[in-house]
């Protein structure tokens, strides 16, 4: 695919239709909220200032540009809802979704194609590479029949433009060009959480800003704690509290236990009533005890139901795939009695005992047991989940795997 670089294009020649020079090109200008992809103006310098020419108007791009329409139609730049390429682009950060990382952009390629008789131009890469950076610094300075042969020595470092997700820090810009992070939004939240590390605290704010709540709360979860505060800190209140109701409520308590009280109170003030009081809950607990590390949302029955009511739980579930892995069995006072793995009711009857299904020992911890009893009842006894208990041996919470992994990380 032979390509045209932004580089070479900014500050071709323009001439009109009637074959008169009207000026340079000085900026290439999609927009997005009609095309990402399709470049939709060429922004022209010339004697009498800056000009638009629509690229519809555009009719050859070999050796200089070629307009159909004459100079005197152009229109006067305004420059709402245009994504340029040069300022917008060019030497800015943006984020390589398939490469999962952040890498800076020293040029542009755009494929030009002529559907029935009509030139389009459209982004087809960007340059994040040494080559990139060599045929920029050298403009103008090396003639490009000379440069040329250097360049195509020189392995390319191109990202496809679909994999690729803008930054925008201005709200206002965001909405106008309707730049979003849909892309961005289809990775593992780890992977995400890597990304938004790398990221600048205006630039991580903007993501979080435009994330879906779920997804910015799985992400949330993964980065750094310090990192983790200062997205939240940046943040509208209305905003953080959409995001912390989509948290694990044991995770969302964590992070507002690190803020400082008038901020964390806000914050719980704007979430809605249900995730407010579980959070509440587990504020009220002590962050190196069992109870400060627990999550509220687990699968629990009553010690008389069968394997068809688990299933029929499981259907409604609306808690995190790591509470799957068991469901626990309390008595009618909340006690716990037994603790039934999830692979065990494939091979069960839908009319069995959800009791006859139990494994034993039923291990548990007390709510004040210290971080290192947890720690090493998990290395013990391999677990995957851990049950709660009150002062009653009431079923109150439970502990992950991912928790404890999560409490040895940020012991390191």
């Amino acid at each position: 695919m032979t390509t045209i670089a932004l580089t070479e294009l900014l500050g071709a020649p323009v001439t009109d239709s009637s074959g008169t020079f009207g000026g340079r090109v000085r900026e290439v200008a999609l927009t997005p909220g009609d095309d990402l992809a399709n470049v939709s103006t060429l922004i022209v310098r010339t004697k009498k200032g800056d000009r638009l020419l629509p690229f519809s108007a555009v009719s050859s791009i070999n050796g200089g540009i070629r307009a159909t329409s004459a100079a005197s139609n152009w229109g006067v730049v305004e420059g709402e809802g245009l994504f340029l390429l040069e300022r917008d682009l060019l030497d800015q950060q943006i984020i390589d979704v398939h490469g999962r990382k952040v890498v800076r952009v020293n040029d542009v390629d755009l494929f030009p194609e002529t559907t029935n008789g009509h030139v389009q131009l459209k982004v087809a890469s960007v340059d994040v590479g040494a080559r990139g950076a060599i045929r920029r610094l050298l403009k103008g300075i090396v003639p490009m029949v000379a440069l040329n042969p250097l360049l195509q020595k020189i392995p390319p470092r191109l990202i496809p433009w679909d994999f690729v997700d803008l930054i925008e820090t201005d709200p206002a810009r965001r909405v106008k060009l309707k730049i979003s992070h849909e892309r961005l939004a289809k990775l593992h939240p780890a992977d995400i959480a890597d990304i938004v590390e790398e990221l600048t605290p205006g630039e991580r704010e903007a993501v979080f800003e435009t994330l879906d709540e779920e997804v910015a709360a799985g992400a949330l979860e993964e980065v750094q704690p310090k990192v983790k505060r200062s997205i939240v800190e940046s943040l509208d209140s209305e905003r953080a509290a959409e995001i912390v109701e989509e948290m694990n409520p044991d995770a969302a308590a964590d992070l507002l236990a690190t803020l400082p009280e008038e901020r964390s109170s806000q914050i719980l003030r704007d979430m809605a009533p249900e995730e407010r009081d579980e959070v509440a809950e587990l504020l009220e607990f002590r962050e190196n005890t069992a109870a400060g590390r627990m999550n509220t949302e687990y699968l629990a029955l009553n010690s008389k139901a069968t394997v068809a009511d688990a299933i029929e739980t499981l259907r409604h579930f609306e808690g995190s795939v790591e509470m799957l892995n068991t469901i626990f069995l309390v008595d009618d006072e909340g006690k716990l009695v037994g603790a039934v793995p999830l692979a065990k009711l494939v091979l069960a009857k839908p009319g069995d005992k959800l009791l006859s299904l139990t494994t034993e020992p039923l291990i548990s911890v007390h709510a004040g047991a210290r971080e290192k009893e947890v720690i090493e009842l998990f290395d013990k006894y391999n677990l995957v989940i851990l049950a709660v208990l009150d002062d009653h041996d009431v079923l109150t919470g439970v502990i992950t795997s991912d928790d404890v992994i999560s409490l040895l990380r940020a012991r390191l």
